[in-house]
């Protein structure tokens, strides 16, 4: 795979964001050893753009008759290489270099099928869909590593996502403009298509974590067999005696899960990390009602006896050097494996060439609507970090209303996948 094509920009009238987008594509495309153009487009929008969907699709798959499946869908914002776009009108496309027998774009009208083996997937899911905890996990089920990536739709409109294949109509669903409402839709890749993922978590835990050991849907009645409530109050440092203050510190905190298999799978990775950051399989839900004659504390999932909680808060620092950490991990997968003991150690032998690090190709960022700049202190900074570790590689991505990460959907996080060139 080659680098892929990126481009971005805004403006009031879409019509010229597409054609700013263009133009830039049309150059990067003919720039010596670009190769051909690729068939797979990448196409995030921010919710200005969200009711003019159909005609920003027609008019740029028209004018890139070679791009034949195209997938993507709306945030509150749109993330591209070092930028962020807030609140304004944009787009961005990416071009992605990939063998077209190694991808299929689906949808919920045109879900992936058997001719395909799918070893991940990129998702783009409605928030309201319902059962879709349930539609996520059997989309996992279907790809041979069980790891999904990417999110929820996020629009202050219209929820609308991207998918369209083949001759302009993925096959099964008639004659559809491409733009979709509901359910999910995405790219499947095949095992050919190497890519690194990480999440990375944006709330610190205020103490250790608790077993639920009384629950009934979403509330907690009981933590460590002591009342739910007794335990955040006391980890706050709060009284009912003193509502305001007490309600100002919960409406400030979170609750971060962790489901029983993966507490188990492993404790210190899941849960709370040994440097008191939240590991991977943390969940953080909204705390949403206080129930003070039964000591519970109601949240914004449902949860079981068996999971692991801790409660939590929004924090900046926690969440920039979080993501640091989750660049640098991305960082090492690329570098090539050092020499075992036994080989370095081993008769002298002719030296082989030394190994290349990989090189990124492109990579795909999804965070949450609530971070951003405004969280991490200063417009783009987000996406300046993720720069700053990885280098001027294109990335292209939105902010989001959930995050997915293999079977789960997240909040107050981001997810960093990145394609290695061959």
């Amino acid at each position: 795979m080659n680098r892929f094509p990126l481009a971005h920009a805004t403006h009031p009238q879409w019509r010229m964001a597409a054609a700013l987008v263009l133009a830039q594509l049309r150059a990067q495309l003919a720039l010596p050893g670009a190769g051909a153009c690729p068939t797979l487009a990448l196409l995030y929008i921010t919710d200005h753009y969200a009711a003019e969907a159909e005609a920003i699709l027609a008019h740029l798959s028209a004018e890139l008759p070679e791009v034949t499946d195209w997938a993507g869908t709306v945030g509150v914002g749109i993330a591209v290489t070092g930028v962020e776009y807030f609140d304004e009108p944009a787009l961005a496309v990416m071009l992605c270099d990939i063998p077209a027998d190694q991808y299929r774009v689906y949808s919920g009208v045109a879900p992936l099928g058997l001719g395909f083996e799918a070893q991940t997937a990129l998702v783009h899911a409605d928030g309201r869909t319902p059962d879709l905890a349930e539609l996520i996990h059997e989309m996992a089920a279907r790809t041979d590593s069980g790891y999904l990536f990417g999110g929820l739709a996020a629009s202050r409109g219209e929820t609308v996502q991207f998918a369209q294949g083949g001759d302009g109509y993925i096959r099964g669903q008639g004659r559809s403009s491409g733009v979709f409402h509901g359910g999910l839709s995405g790219v499947a890749f095949g095992e050919g298509v190497a890519i690194v993922s990480r999440v990375t978590q944006g709330a610190l835990p205020i103490a250790g974590s608790h077993r639920v050991t009384e629950a009934e849907r979403n509330v907690v009645y009981q933590l460590d067999g002591e009342p739910a409530l007794q335990v955040l109050l006391r980890e706050l440092k709060v009284s009912l005696d003193e509502p305001e203050s007490a309600l100002a510190a919960v409406r400030a905190t979170l609750a971060g899960l962790v489901q029983p298999e993966d507490a188990a799978r492993d404790a210190s990775a899941g849960g709370i990390r040994r440097t008191g950051n939240f590991g991977s399989d943390v969940r953080v839900r909204h705390i949403i009602g206080l129930d003070p004659q039964r000591g519970g504390v109601a949240l914004a999932d449902m949860v079981e006896e068996g999971m692991q909680l801790a409660f939590c808060q929004r924090n900046a620092q926690a969440a920039r050097a979080d993501l640091m950490r989750i660049c640098a991990e991305i960082r090492e997968e690329l570098e090539p494996e050092e020499l075992h003991l036994t080989s370095a150690t081993a008769p002298a032998a002719p030296e082989p060439e030394p190994a290349r690090a990989r090189q990124i190709a492109g990579a795909i960022y999804v965070s949450c609507s609530g971070r951003g700049g405004p969280h991490f202190g200063a417009p783009s900074a987000e996406l300046q970090i993720v720069r700053h570790a990885l280098g001027d590689v294109p990335l292209i991505g939105y902010f989001a209303g959930g995050e997915i990460a293999r079977h789960h959907v997240y909040g107050y996080t981001g997810v960093l996948t990145v394609f290695l060139a061959d």
